[in-house]
């Protein structure tokens, strides 16, 4: 696989990752405050996911964005599989959440990172 298409791959899954990611917490903040019964942790959820996401997205904070959101869906695994569920859509979003937090955002180029 060449350079190029490497890149752009990567690209393609952070960007994905992240935009499915605030459209999940969008959501989960809609369904939060429109339902019947306040759900004050459902909306702390949404809130800090979103903001987790935007942090992902943005080239400078990937890192810190990545490194928060792997710890929330593992959180969140973990209070699920203690109610006997295995969401496993979110074992799948921490494994890219992780991949692409040690490896860095694939914005800029390498050659440029390198010279700035």
């Amino acid at each position: 696989m060449n350079d190029k298409a490497l890149r752009s791959s990567f690209i393609a899954l952070h960007s994905t990752l992240g935009f499915v990611i605030i459209f999940e917490s969008a959501r989960t903040l809609i369904h939060a405050f429109g339902a019947l019964v306040e759900h004050h942790h459902m909306a702390l959820l949404g809130s800090v996911e979103l903001v987790t996401a935007l942090l992902f997205l943005w080239p400078r904070t990937t890192r810190i964005g990545g490194s928060a959101l792997v710890a929330i869906f593992l959180l969140a695994l973990l209070v699920h599989a203690l109610r006997g569920e295995f969401p496993v859509a979110l074992l799948v979003y921490a494994a890219a959440a992780l991949f692409i937090t040690v490896h860095g955002s694939a914005w800029r180029r390498r050659d440029v990172a390198a010279a700035a």
